[in-house]
């Protein structure tokens, strides 16, 4: 059995947040500037080398990744499709059983993470745009990955109300070290606490 605690930063913590943050900001320049200390003007550049390479072409606004223990990688479309790209760069038909999505502006399939433990239960998270008439919101939902199909779909966060409008849907999916699936978006972190029983 799962249990799922959810918790939300209120808006006067996130007001909290961000004035620290701002504070912080404000004194890491002053403190790094050269007005407070005159060597620091004369920091050197580093130059870093990298290669940037294309292994994958034809998706339709790729937007989240979640890289696969056999080497593959799941790559959401916000348009509503999640693929698998091989290593030598040839990208799947799309994944059977995704769940509905509003594909409008900011609203689509978003994010995917595994599993910590996707090696033995295969179970994948998305994060997407669900569609409700006219209206939408953000979901989370998990499925078991077999076979190029989602099975045993189920939603495990759903926003409600479900709002008017095409925007602030965006989410990132995370795992925890301590094995909580964390869900980011504009106003607030979600936690889900997984564990059996």
């Amino acid at each position: 059995m799962v249990h799922l605690q959810i918790r939300a930063i209120h808006h006067q913590a996130i007001e909290m947040i961000l004035k620290l943050k701002t504070a912080i900001a404000l004194i890491t320049l002053l403190l790094s500037s050269s007005l407070f200390f005159p060597f620091a003007a004369q920091a050197q550049r580093v130059q870093t080398e990298f290669e940037v390479r294309s292994i994958a072409s034809g998706l339709q606004f790729p937007w989240g990744m979640a890289f696969m223990p056999d080497g593959n990688v799941l790559v959401t479309e916000r348009v509503g499709q999640l693929r698998i790209i091989t290593p030598d760069g040839r990208v799947s038909e799309p994944v059977k059983g995704v769940p509905a999505v509003f594909v409008q502006q900011q609203g689509g399939l978003l994010d995917v993470a595994l599993d910590p433990e996707f090696s033995r239960n295969r179970l994948i998270y998305l994060s997407y745009a669900e569609p409700e008439g006219s209206k939408a919101s953000t979901a989370v939902a998990r499925a078991e990955l077999k076979d190029g199909a989602l099975e045993n779909l189920q939603v495990i966060f759903r926003q409600l109300p479900k709002t008017q409008g095409a925007v602030h849907f965006g989410s990132r999916l995370v795992f925890a070290p301590d094995g909580n699936l964390l869900s980011h978006w504009a106003i607030a972190v979600i936690t889900w606490k997984m564990r059996s029983s």
